[in-house]
């Protein structure tokens, strides 16, 4: 008999592990995991945002703990990991949501500024999966790991954006998500990335108040922006029993924006 769809999405007594978790996308999708049942792991660079997210998902019910780290930190994947597995026993879940941008022309693109968006877009998250893995998904073949990918990563920009290391590292990391997912599927690990578009947060402010909310909104077919919620079905999918089958995709969250034909 089939199970019930609604304990397929259910995560009661899994581990969620997000980077990136504080604040913006990162703690709408600690929200959404949270309030499916999961125990929440955060981190981010700053203590006092985690502290504060903390207490923010603890109001909703959910059992949260959380570690201050750079995830571009070479030996920071080991130490979260392991501090994850410290509190709640284990990871079940992977949310790589850690990343930066910077904004420059590509003929003077400064190259430190390169490296900071390379490290922590793709280095970052490679290592992350590795801690993971190696901390118990493999032995026990079993994980879900979500990259948070953009639409950035599935073509170029229009002229008046310069992001190319931001770009750059998005593609990556869109073939990254398909290649470990056909390594680790042997381990039953699944491995899929979410592309969102445009949502106020921010890493998008200045781009927003640039060109206007209107503006941007207007280049996708629903014309809007996305929103606090638009984010979090998707995760729980890919998170859960209901997504078991599903690995090595990449889900544009864009109101159809990647979809449109440049003139």
């Amino acid at each position: 008999m089939a199970t019930n769809v609604g304990k397929l999405l259910r995560l009661d007594g899994e581990v969620a592990l997000v980077t990136g978790g504080s604040r913006g996308l990162g703690l709408q999708l600690a929200e959404a995991l949270g309030e499916a049942g999961a125990r929440v792991f955060l981190t981010s660079r700053k203590a006092s945002d985690l502290e504060d997210a903390a207490t923010h998902l603890r109001k909703l019910g959910v059992e949260t703990g959380f570690a201050a780290a750079d995830a571009a930190d070479t030996r920071a994947a080991n130490t979260i990991v392991a501090a994850a597995c410290e509190a709640f026993g284990r990871v079940d879940i992977l949310v790589n949501n850690a990343g930066a941008t910077w904004g420059a022309p590509a003929e003077t693109y400064p190259l430190a500024a390169w490296d900071k968006v390379m490290n922590l877009n793709i280095r970052g998250v490679f290592l992350m999966c590795q801690a993971a893995a190696n901390a118990g998904m493999i032995e026990r073949r079993r994980g879900r790991i979500i990259n948070i990918a953009s639409v950035a990563g599935l073509g170029g920009n229009p002229r008046e954006m310069a992001t190319i290391a931001y770009n750059t590292s998005k593609g990556a990391l869109v073939n990254f998500t398909r290649a470990l997912a056909a390594e680790w599927g042997r381990h039953g690990i699944t491995v899929n990335a979410l592309a969102p578009g445009f949502f106020p947060t921010k890493m998008s402010s200045g781009l927003l108040d640039a060109w206007g909310a209107d503006k941007v909104a207007a280049m996708a077919p629903l014309n809007r922006l996305g929103d606090d919620d638009d984010l979090k079905g998707a995760a729980v999918l890919f998170a859960s029993a209901a997504g078991k089958h599903i690995t090595g995709q990449i889900l544009a969250v864009d109101g159809g924006a990647s979809c449109v034909v440049a003139a």
